[in-house]
C-alpha cells in the first residue's frame, strides 16, 4: 500500500484492522481492572508522534494496554513514559518532563518516535504475522523520514525490526546483535540498540537512568548539534 503523506498514512492506519486477535484484545483491554474505569479508550492502532522531518527516530515495540492504547499518542500514560521522558527532558530533546495525554503540551522538535508494531498485542508479544502486518506502515515512516540521520531502538523486537528493514534494502547485516548500548554505521544510517524503558527492565536494574542518559547524550552530541 502507498500513501502520499504521513497524514494520509496516519488516517488509513487508525482505522486498520488487519490483525483479528489484536483489533479484538485493543478493546478487550479496556474493560479489565478499575484504575482507568470510565476512562474513554483510544483502542485503535498508534500513530508516531513528534517532528517527521528529524534526524532521529526512536523505535519501540507497540502501544502499551493503558498506555498508548490509552490515550492515542505513543510512550505516552505509562511507567515507561515517565521514566523514556524524563531522560528526554533532561538531555534537552523534549519540552517536558513525562508524557500523560495527547493534550499535555508536549512538543518533540528534534524527534520522532513510533512504534514496530501499531496496536498493542496481548502480553507484549506479538506473532510474526502481526509485525508483518504493520510492515507497510512503518517501512513508510523509515522510507520518508527525509533528514533521519540516526534510529535508536528500545528492545530487541524493535531492533530487529530495523534490522530486518535495513536487511531488505540490501545491508550486510550478519554482524548485528542486540546489546544495550551499541552502535552501527550502516549507509548514511546511524544505528543504536538500547533496553526498553519497561518497568521491567527498570525496576530489576537491567536498564538504569544513568546508562540510558549516556546513549542519549551521545546520540544529541555526535548528530543533533
Amino acid at each position: 500500500m502507498k500513501f502520499e503523506s504521513i497524514d494520509a498514512m496516519n488516517s488509513k492506519l487508525i482505522s486498520c484492522a488487519r490483525c483479528e486477535r489484536i483489533t479484538k484484545f485493543r478493546v478487550e483491554v479496556a474493560n479489565r481492572g478499575s484504575r482507568f474505569l470510565g476512562e474513554e479508550f483510544w483502542s485503535k492502532p498508534v500513530p508516531g508522534f513528534g517532528n517527521f522531518h528529524s534526524k532521529l527516530l526512536i523505535l519501540g515495540l507497540a502501544p502499551a494496554a493503558t498506555g498508548g492504547n490509552r490515550t492515542g499518542r505513543v510512550f505516552t500514560g505509562d511507567k515507561s513514559a515517565s521514566f523514556l521522558f524524563s531522560c528526554l527532558h533532561e538531555v534537552g530533546l523534549s519540552n517536558r518532563s513525562d508524557s500523560v495525554s495527547r493534550n499535555d503540551g508536549l512538543v518533540l522538535d528534534e524527534l520522532y518516535i513510533t512504534a514496530a508494531l501499531k496496536c498493542v498485542p496481548p502480553g507484549d508479544k506479538p506473532t510474526p504475522n502481526e509485525l508483518e502486518n504493520c510492515r507497510d506502515y512503518r517501512e513508510f515512516e523509515f522510507q520518508n523520514m527525509d533528514n533521519l540521520k540516526v534510529v535508536l531502538a528500545l528492545g530487541k523486537i524493535a531492533f530487529d525490526t530495523f534490522k530486518g528493514y535495513l536487511k531488505g534494502r540490501g545491508f550486510d547485516v550478519t554482524e548485528m546483535s542486540f546489546k544495550h548500548g551499541v552502535s552501527f554505521k550502516v549507509g548514511s544510517i546511524y544505528f543504536y540498540a538500547s533496553y526498553h524503558p519497561s518497568p521491567r527492565n527498570v525496576n530489576t536494574g537491567r536498564l538504569n537512568r544513568t546508562e540510558f542518559i549516556r546513549v542519549l547524550t551521545e546520540i544529541r552530541e555526535k548528530f543533533l548539534s
